[in-house]
C-alpha cells in the first residue's frame, strides 16, 4: 500500500489513462478533407451564431452537432477516422465561439460616440481574429495543467459528451438523422412563415394606452430557433428568462405608463437621442421600453454579471494560481513527447502573442494612436491572459454554456475605464478604445473556453494536441471572414430602421449593455435612476433563489423573445416527465432535434436577410400572405399559435422517442 504515497495522484491518473486511440497508433488525422469540412462548418455555424446572438443574446455549443454532421457527411463520402472527425469539430466549433464573443461586444460601437466609424468589415474581422488567436495561444501552455493533470477533477462536460459522440459514431449509429430532421423542419417552417407569409410571425396581445391597464404587451416570435434554444437550456433557465420579460412588459411598462406623464416620457426620449420621427412611428409600450425598461434591464444584467463573477472568485483565484504553478513546473520538463503530448512550441506562442498585440497597437484603422495604443496592447495582454486562464478552468467545472463571459467582460471594461479616467482619457475616441480592450478579451476568453472543451475531447479520443491547435487557428481565420459580413448584413435587414442592431428584431442585449457601461463611466450620460432599479431587482432575484443573470437578460430582452424560449423549456419539462431517466443526455433525440431547429432556423434567418437585402422585389412577390393574417385580428394570432403548437408537438414527439439512433 505504499505506492500511492510514492507517486502523486495526478501523475498516477495521467499514466493510467488510455485514450481511445493510443499514442503509439498513428492514423489519418489532419487531412485536407477534414480541414475543408471543418472550415465549412465554421463558416456556417459562425454565421448562424451571429444571427441567434443578435436576436436572443444566447448561443448554443456547436461541437456536438458538428461532430454528428461530420460523421454523417464522411459516411456519404467514404471512410473517415475518429481523429479526422475530431479535427472537423475542432475547426468548426471555433466559428461559434468567435461569433459569440464578437456579437456580445462589437455591436456596442453603434451606440458609442464616433464608434460607428469603426463598425466596418475590416475592423470587425481584425479584432475577431486577434481575440480568437490570442485565446488559443494563451490556452496552449495551460493544456497540460488543466486537461491532462486535472483529468478526473475537471469534467469538461461538453468536451466529454463530444468525445462520446465521436466514439459512438466510430462504432456505428445514425445520430445525424435527428439533427437533419430538425434542420429541414425549421427551414420549411420559416419558408412558409417568413417568406410566403402564411401565418403571423409575432402573434400579439396588447392593451391600449387608454386602458385601465395600459400598454401591457404579450407577444411571441414563434420561430423554431427560439423553441430549440428553450429546449436546450432547459425549463428552469427558460422560465427565469421569461419571468424577467413578464415583469418588464406586464408589470413595469403598465406601471410606468400610469404614473409618468406623456410630456415627461417624450422629454426623456429626446434626452436619450430619439427623434420626433422615431417617437411618432413607435407605440407607447416601445417608448417606455426604450426610455426606462432597457436601462433597468441593463442595470440588472450588469449587477448579475458582477455577482456571477464574485461567486466565481474562489475558483478564479485557485485556477490562476494552480495554472501558473503547473506552467512553471512544466518549463523544466523534458522535450521528448509522445504524439498525444505535443503542443505548439512556447516560442511560437510568445512570438505570436507579441505580433498580435503589435498589430493592435500599430494599425491605423483601429481606435487609438501610437504610443497611447501601447497601453491598449498591455491591457489586452494582462486581462486577456488572466481571463483566458479563468475561462479555461471554469468551463471544466460548469461547462461552456454557463461560462460567465459577460461578467468577465464587464470587469475588464470597468477596470479599463477606471484607468482611462485616471489618465483623463474621457473623450469620444476613448469610448471605442475601451470597448476594443473588452471586445478582444471577451473573444479570447470565449474561444479559450471552447478550445479547452475541444482539447478535452482530443485528450479522450487520442488526438494530437498540436494538430488541434493549428486547426483551431485555421477555424478562427476562416470564420472571421464571414462573421463581420453577417453582422453588417443583419444590421441592414430590418425595414424602416437605419440600423437593425438595437431594434426589436435585433436587440443585441450584450452589445447595448457594454455601450451603456462605457458611457456611464466615461461620458457620464447614463440615467442612473432606472439603472439602480435594475441593480436591486437583480439582487432581489438572486435572494429569491433564481439565477440572476438569466433573469436579468430576460428582463432586458423583448418578451417576444423570451416567451418562445419558455415554451421550449416547457416542452423539455414535459419530455423529461415522460421518460424514466431524470434528464435527457446531450446526445438524446430531443437535444439533437432541438439543435437542428436552432441551426436550421438561424440559417434560414440569414437566407431571409439576404433575400430582403438584395432581392426586395422578389421578397414582395413571394409574400403571398401579404399581411392578410394581420387583418384577421385575434384569429390571425390563433392561427399563428396553432402552427407554433404543431412545431412544438413535433419536438415533444421526437424527444419521447426511444433513442437517437
Amino acid at each position: 500500500m505504499s505506492a500511492p504515497q510514492e507517486t502523486p495522484p495526478d501523475e498516477t491518473a495521467e499514466r493510467e489513462f488510455k485514450p481511445y486511440i493510443p499514442a503509439e497508433q498513428v492514423i489519418p488525422e489532419f487531412t485536407v478533407k477534414a480541414v475543408v469540412l471543418g472550415a465549412l462548418f465554421g463558416i456556417i455555424f459562425g454565421a448562424a451564431t451571429v444571427y441567434l446572438a443578435l436576436k436572443a443574446g444566447l448561443t448554443v455549443s456547436a461541437s456536438i452537432p458538428i461532430a454528428v454532421l461530420s460523421i454523417a457527411v464522411f459516411k456519404k463520402l467514404g471512410k473517415s477516422t475518429i481523429l479526422e472527425n475530431n479535427i472537423v469539430q475542432t475547426i468548426g466549433s471555433a466559428g461559434e465561439s468567435i461569433a459569440a464573443g464578437v456579437v456580445f461586444t462589437l455591436p456596442a460601437l453603434l451606440f458609442l460616440a464616433d464608434g460607428e466609424h469603426y463598425f466596418r468589415y475590416l475592423q470587425i474581422a481584425t479584432l475577431a481574429a486577434v481575440g480568437g488567436v490570442l485565446g488559443i495561444l494563451f490556452m496552449v501552455p495551460l493544456r497540460r495543467s488543466l486537461i491532462v493533470k486535472e483529468h478526473g477533477k475537471l469534467p469538461y462536460p461538453e468536451g466529454t459528451a463530444c468525445a462520446e459522440v465521436l466514439i459512438v459514431g466510430e462504432k456505428g449509429g445514425n445520430l445525424a438523422r435527428r439533427v437533419f430532421a430538425g434542420v429541414y423542419t425549421a427551414i420549411v417552417y420559416k419558408l412558409f412563415m417568413s417568406v410566403l407569409g402564411l401565418w403571423k410571425d409575432v402573434p400579439t396581445l396588447a392593451t391600449g394606452k387608454d386602458s385601465p391597464y395600459p400598454n401591457a404587451t404579450m407577444n411571441c416570435e414563434i420561430t423554431p430557433e427560439y423553441l430549440g434554444v428553450g429546449y436546450i437550456i432547459g425549463p428552469r433557465i427558460a422560465a427565469e428568462m421569461f419571468s424577467g420579460g413578464v415583469l418588464s412588459w406586464l408589470v413595469l411598462i403598465p406601471l410606468i405608463s400610469l404614473f409618468v406623464p406623456e410630456a415627461q416620457r417624450i422629454a426623456d426620449l429626446h434626452a436619450l437621442g430619439f427623434s420626433d420621427a422615431w417617437i411618432a412611428h413607435h407605440d407607447v409600450a416601445e417608448h417606455v421600453y426604450r426610455a426606462y425598461i432597457r436601462y433597468i434591464g441593463a442595470g440588472a444584467v450588469c449587477c448579475a454579471g458582477v455577482m456571477t463573477l464574485v461567486k466565481s472568485l474562489p475558483t478564479i483565484v485557485s485556477s490562476f494560481r494552480d495554472s501558473m504553478k503547473d506552467l512553471r513546473a512544466g518549463s523544466a520538463a523534458g522535450t521528448e513527447r509522445k504524439r498525444t503530448e505535443r503542443d505548439l512550441p512556447l516560442t511560437f506562442v510568445l512570438g505570436g502573442a507579441i505580433a498580435l498585440v503589435a498589430i493592435i497597437a500599430l494599425l491605423p484603422n483601429l481606435p487609438g494612436k501610437f504610443p497611447g495604443s501601447l497601453l491598449i496592447g498591455l491591457l489586452i495582454v494582462v486581462f486577456g491572459f488572466f481571463f483566458v486562464t479563468v475561462s479555461s478552468r471554469i468551463v471544466g467545472i460548469i461547462g461552456s454554456s454557463s461560462n460567465p463571459i459577460s461578467g468577465m467582460t464587464i470587469a475588464t471594461l470597468m477596470a479599463t475605464c477606471l484607468i482611462f479616467v485616471s489618465l483623463k482619457w474621457t473623450s469620444d475616441i476613448h469610448q471605442s478604445m475601451a470597448l476594443m480592450v473588452g471586445a478582444i478579451v471577451c473573444i479570447a476568453a470565449a474561444n479559450a473556453g471552447a478550445t479547452s472543451q475541444d482539447l478535452k475531447t482530443g485528450f479522450l479520443v487520442g488526438a494530437t494536441p498540436v494538430k488541434q491547435q493549428i486547426g483551431l487557428v485555421i477555424g478562427v481565420l476562416v470564420s472571421v471572414t464571414v462573421i463581420g459580413g453577417t453582422i453588417l448584413l443583419l444590421d441592414h435587414s430590418v425595414p424602416g430602421e437605419l440600423h437593425g442592431i438595437g431594434s426589436a428584431k435585433m436587440p443585441a442585449p450584450q452589445g447595448t449593455l457594454m455601450a451603456t457601461i462605457i458611457k456611464a463611466l466615461l461620458a457620464q450620460k447614463l440615467p442612473w435612476g432606472p439603472v439602480l432599479v435594475g441593480v436591486f431587482a437583480a439582487i432581489m432575484a438572486q435572494l429569491a433563489g433564481a439565477h440572476a443573470l438569466s433573469w436579468a437578460v430576460g428582463a432586458y430582452l423583448p418578451v417576444s423573445t423570451t416567451a418562445p424560449i419558455w415554451v421550449g423549456g416547457l416542452i423539455k419539462s414535459f419530455a423529461d416527465r415522460g421518460r424514466k431517466a431524470k434528464e435527457e443526455g446531450d446526445v438524446g433525440p430531443g437535444m439533437l432535434y432541438a439543435t437542428g431547429l436552432v441551426a436550421g432556423g438561424s440559417l434560414a434567418g440569414i437566407a431571409i436577410a439576404l433575400l430582403i437585402g438584395f432581392g426586395g422585389k422578389l421578397s414582395a412577390i413571394l409574400n403571398v400572405g401579404n399581411g392578410y393574417f394581420d387583418k384577421l385580428g385575434i384569429w390571425g394570432d390563433v392561427i399563428g399559435f396553432g402552427c407554433f403548437a404543431a412545431l412544438g408537438f413535433l419536438l415533444l414527439r421526437t424527444a419521447r422517442s426511444k433513442s437517437a439512433d
